[in-house]
């Protein structure tokens, strides 16, 4: 792994649901069906990993309805997971009430009918994230360990690129990314590989140190 992400915000406002319906609270989820994408999905971690610890949601209260394989085929969701149809629509599903909530991010239908299962998300988000000294990271940029061994050259020009390509971007799009570095991004990762393991996501906990190499971590 090389200490730049690539992408990642805020993730509060990611899950919703019907008001019309009924009102909910976090804690309401539990014993109910809530959609996410795939169960290890980013967004989907965070956004448990923020109802378990802000909010005292038992994860394992909730039936996860997912509709996308894994990203490793070696990867099996927890019991408390059920796969719908690939062509689900969890925004229509949630919206009908098939779903007491889910979790979509981007793909949040724009109806006036959804509302955030977390109150005043992004008031929320930023306490959160000054409080606990993180920024939600969606995406790390890696190499393969061979190249770095082999070539660590070609991987230092790769972080120098990149580095240099968030620097010529407009602040207005860099402003709101996770910040570029090693330490800059410690907390961030040891809270996603803690929830990753809470969320049996991961087998066992990774340390910090395991996500580089010499070569990597040299770099931040």
């Amino acid at each position: 792994m090389l200490p730049i992400p690539v992408s990642g915000r805020t993730q509060h406002h990611c899950i919703g649901f019907n008001k019309e319906l009924g009102h909910l609270d976090p804690k309401d989820i539990e014993g109910k069906k809530v959609g996410v994408r795939t169960y290890a999905q980013t967004t989907g971690l965070w956004v448990k990993g923020i109802l378990q610890h802000e909010h005292g949601v038992d994860l394992d209260k909730v039936t996860w309805m997912t509709i996308d394989e894994s990203h490793l085929e070696e990867y099996r969701d927890p019991p408390n997971c059920q796969r719908l149809p690939h062509d689900a629509k969890l925004g229509k599903m949630m919206l009908d009430g098939e779903l007491a909530a889910a979790i979509l991010g981007n793909d949040m239908p724009k109806d006036p009918r959804v509302q955030t299962l977390i109150p005043d998300p992004f008031a929320a988000a930023e306490e959160w994230c000054r409080r606990e000294d993180v920024m939600p990271i969606n995406h790390m940029f890696v190499v393969h360990q061979d190249l770095s061994k082999q070539h660590p050259e070609i991987v230092r020009e790769i972080y120098r690129m990149l580095v240099e390509s968030r620097n010529l971007a407009p602040e207005s799009v860099t402003s709101a990314l996770p910040p570029v570095g090693l330490e800059a991004n410690r907390k961030t990762l040891e809270m996603a590989i803690q929830w990753s393991f809470e969320q049996k996501i991961i087998p066992r906990r990774l340390s910090f140190d395991e996500l580089f190499d010499d070569t990597t971590a040299s770099l931040g």
